[in-house]
C-alpha cells in the first residue's frame, strides 16, 4: 500500500515512517502542504495520513482541496496534537475517515490504518463487473466464464485497475506496488503489461471499455457501458 505523509515535524514523521515501512508500507512524507499537493496533482496513493497544523495551509485546508477540487474518495487519517470535541467533529465533516490524537501509540495507530483500508476497499477478494470476475484468493480471472491464462504479475496488474475504475494510477504507483521498484525508475514494464492486459481482455471502446494512458502521468481503466 502506497501512503502520503503530511507533517512538518521530522522526529514525528521519522518515527512514523519507520513503523509503516516496517510493516510493508511506502510511505512518502511531506513537510509542508504545498509540496505535498504538488506530489498529488500528478502522483497517486492509496491512503494519506496529515497533520492539522502546518505551515502555510492546515490540514483541514488540504483535506477540503482532496475532497472538493480532486474529488478523490481515498481514505484520509488525521493524526494531530488537537484533540478537541470540536476540532474531531470539524475533520470529520471535512471529509477526514479517522482520527487519532498525539501521542502516538504505535499498535494503534498501525490498527486504525488497517481497519481503515478494510472499511474502504468493502475486503473484496471477489469482483464481478460486466462480464469479467476476479478472484483475489486464487488469482483467477476469467471472461464470459472462459478462464484467461494470466502471469502472477498480470493478474496483480488487473486487480489494480478493476479495483480502481474510472481512478487515475500512476506509474510510480503500479510499479511500487506490483513490483516493487521505487519512484523514477525509467522502465517500460508497466507499460508492456498494460498492453498485454488491453489484448488479452478485449479492453476496448468496441467492447465497452478504455484502458487509457495518461501523458506523463499513468493509466485509467474507463467502463464506457454495462454491458450486463
Amino acid at each position: 500500500m502506497r501512503i502520503a505523509y503530511l507533517e512538518d515535524d521530522k522526529v514525528q514523521s521519522g518515527v512514523m515512517k519507520e513503523w509503516l515501512e516496517a510493516e510493508g508500507y511506502v510511505c512518502r512524507v511531506f513537510d509542508n502542504a504545498d509540496a505535498f499537493m504538488r506530489e498529488l496533482r500528478h502522483e497517486t496513493y492509496d491512503l494519506l495520513i496529515m497533520d492539522w497544523e502546518l505551515p502555510g495551509k492546515s490540514g483541514v485546508e488540504v483535506l477540503s482541496w482532496v475532497r472538493g477540487e480532486r474529488e478523490w474518495d481515498l481514505p484520509v487519517f488525521f493524526i494531530t496534537h488537537r484533540d478537541g470535541e470540536q476540532d474531531i467533529i470539524e475533520a470529520l465533516d471535512k471529509g477526514a475517515d479517522d482520527y487519532l490524537a498525539k501521542p502516538v501509540n504505535r499498535e494503534v495507530m498501525l490498527a486504525r490504518i488497517k481497519a481503515l483500508v478494510r472499511r474502504h476497499s468493502g475486503r473484496r477478494d471477489l469482483i464481478r463487473i460486466s462480464n469479467f470476475t476476479l478472484n483475489k484468493e486464487n488469482k483467477t480471472l476469467t471472461l464470459k466464464d472462459v478462464p484467461i491464462e494470466m502471469t502472477e504479475k498480470e493478474f496483480q496488474l488487473a486487480w489494480m485497475l478493476f479495483t480502481n475504475i474510472g481512478r487515475l494510477l500512476s506509474r510510480d504507483h503500479l510499479l511500487e506496488s506490483i513490483w516493487g521498484f521505487g519512484p523514477g525508475l525509467m522502465t517500460r514494464t508497466v507499460d508492456t503489461h498494460i498492453s498485454r492486459l488491453r489484448r488479452k481482455l478485449g479492453l476496448t471502446p468496441e467492447n465497452g471499455w478504455r484502458l487509457k494512458a495518461v501523458y506523463h502521468q499513468g493509466y485509467r481503466l474507463e467502463q464506457l457501458e454495462d454491458e450486463g
